[in-house]
């Protein structure tokens, strides 16, 4: 009876804690010390395709943060139609992409990311293109997004933003050593 007392209660703390794994924690918090700041990046990958965005200012802003949800506007010159939404849930990290009009209204390729399925490191967190993403590229005619992995590093100098699928690279990198004025509101900010 004594054993089984003391193989049950081990078992049963662990149950109690956290399914999540420090790192995350770590990710997730060092992002949230940066809620207010706007920062200044560029594109630096080299993909023709990307010439548009690299022509470009790139500013993001950790504009709101709870202890569960980051919401980090990009603004591409005066386009303010993206937000990354960063949220802590049990099983991880999530990044959604959520894309608006002008008028605030959500664009047909909103809401689209995935989950991290391997613990991020401290300062790196991958997120292969969930089901729901999958399906709603299908949808859209972008099947080739269907493969998309989107990641994030976040150090003490830099943020970089990427994404990856087979023939495809997008990187750009945010200096986070000069923090810049707060840009305007994203499209549908409340």
């Amino acid at each position: 009876m004594r054993l089984a007392v003391l193989i049950t209660v081990p078992l049963a703390l662990a149950a109690c804690s956290s399914e999540r794994p420090a790192t995350e924690v770590d990710l997730f918090d060092r992002l949230s010390t940066l809620c207010g700041q706007a920062f200044e990046g560029e594109v630096v990958s080299d993909d023709p395709r990307d010439a548009d965005w690299a022509s470009q200012v790139l500013t993001m802003h950790v504009r709101e943060c709870s202890s569960s949800e980051i919401r980090v506007p990009l603004h591409v010159g005066e386009d303010r139609s993206r937000t990354w939404v960063i949220t802590r849930e049990a099983a991880g990290l999530q990044l959604k992409h959520d894309h608006r009009h002008e008028d605030g209204s959500e664009d047909v390729l909103t809401q689209y990311g995935g989950m991290t399925i391997t613990a991020p490191t401290e300062t790196r967190a991958e997120f292969p293109a969930d089901q729901f993403s999958r399906i709603l590229f299908d949808r859209e005619g972008i099947a080739v997004s269907m493969a998309n992995v989107w990641s994030i590093t976040l150090t003490d100098t830099s943020f970089t933003y990427a994404l990856d699928r087979p023939d495809r690279h997008f990187e750009a990198v945010f200096d986070l050593t000069t923090p810049v004025e707060a840009p305007p509101p994203p499209w549908g900010a409340e």
